[in-house]
């Protein structure tokens, strides 16, 4: 069945509209918007097979989590603008269900003897450590992205410090809260399984009970990055009598801000979450959401690429990972 244009746009993070101007040739589209749906479509098999006209070419795989995480679909779409802008990478990106470790296995075997590099955010488990660990040995070039599993064999990781964002977080909402009584938070988690999720854990706990032990965790909920599962815990907890503070650690976001608008506690709950998107951007503006922990999905995209390239060519570059950012109403960046 062919792909349609529906597809190709939740992929590339744009409207039917502006998929359907540029596959048709007409006029009204940004030329980086163009390349973005065109390499979208190319890589979902719009255009059918595609054969390789440039045997030279590097060629990048990227297993990304499939779903509808907003900043994993941004970070998705920085990926394919900064390949296109080379003639020397051939590029293709899997969207994998992150909670089907089968399928992540399945296709790090097909990529055996099939690409140069291959950048995967991916859970920390022993089966996928030992395929990439393998892949590794038979000299195709591994970048862990977004959250790292330590133990492979891999040139490098980029992502932020995600130990330290948790501990950013915790400091925020002490700072925003107050001292001098107890006040009971609810804490957030994507999933477990991601060492990025676990580490931004460990990192707001350690911080509240050094220096804000007036802060009690009342309430937890791993939601899986979903947002419907997020508003329905957010209800949930809300039932039990409000909350002064949230913090997110993963996504699902519009969820826990649906919940609390519906509970009437958006203005009376600090909520504090991770990574500017569009969704993060208008609960900003209208102060659902008091900070967002920014990881700038166009620099981490702009360094795994670089970062391959060049493991690929024989050389060894500098890392530059992307800093901790916290974005408030007040200064939010112009994209």
């Amino acid at each position: 069945m062919r792909t349609t244009i529906s597809e190709i746009a939740e992929k590339a993070c744009l409207s039917p509209s502006t998929v359907d101007r540029v596959l048709n040739n007409r006029g009204g589209v940004k030329e980086r918007t163009r390349a973005v749906v065109l390499a979208v479509a190319e890589d979902l098999g719009y255009f059918g097979p595609v054969i390789a006209d440039n045997a030279t070419r590097i060629r990048l795989d990227f297993i990304l989590p499939a779903g509808t995480n907003s900043f994993i679909s941004t970070l998705r779409t920085r990926i394919i603008e900064e390949c296109e802008r080379r003639e020397d990478v051939a590029l293709r990106v899997h969207d994998v269900d992150r909670w089907d470790d089968d399928r992540i296995e399945r296709k790090l075997v097909e990529l055996r003897g099939q690409t140069d590099g291959i950048g995967i955010v991916a859970p920390d488990r022993p089966e996928i450590r030992e395929l990439l660990n393998a892949l590794s040995r038979t000299g195709i070039h591994i970048v862990t992205l977004v959250s790292d599993i330590p133990s492979v064999e891999k040139i490098g990781y980029v992502g932020i410090d995600n130990r330290a964002a948790g501990r950013l977080a915790g400091l925020l909402l002490g700072r925003l809260l107050g001292t001098g009584s107890q006040r009971d938070i609810a804490l957030f988690v994507g999933s477990r399984a991601y060492r990025g999720h676990e580490e931004r854990e460990m990192g707001f706990r350690s911080i509240l009970y050094d220096e804000f032990p007036d802060l009690r965790i009342a309430a937890y909920a791993e939601v899986g990055d979903d947002r419907e599962r997020a508003y329905d815990e957010t209800t949930r907890i809300l039932q039990n009598g409000p909350i002064a503070g949230i913090y997110n650690i993963g996504s699902g976001n519009q969820g826990i801000a649906r919940a609390l608008r519906d509970g009437r506690q958006a203005r009376e709950t600090v909520f504090i979450g991770h990574d500017l998107t569009n969704a993060t951007r208008l609960l900003l503006l209208e102060r659902t959401l008091d900070a967002v922990i920014d990881q700038n999905p166009r620099v981490e995209a702009r360094e795994v690429v670089r970062m391959l390239i060049s493991a690929v060519r024989g050389r060894a570059e500098p890392d530059y990972p992307p800093r901790n950012q916290v974005i408030f109403r007040e200064n939010i960046p112009v994209d």
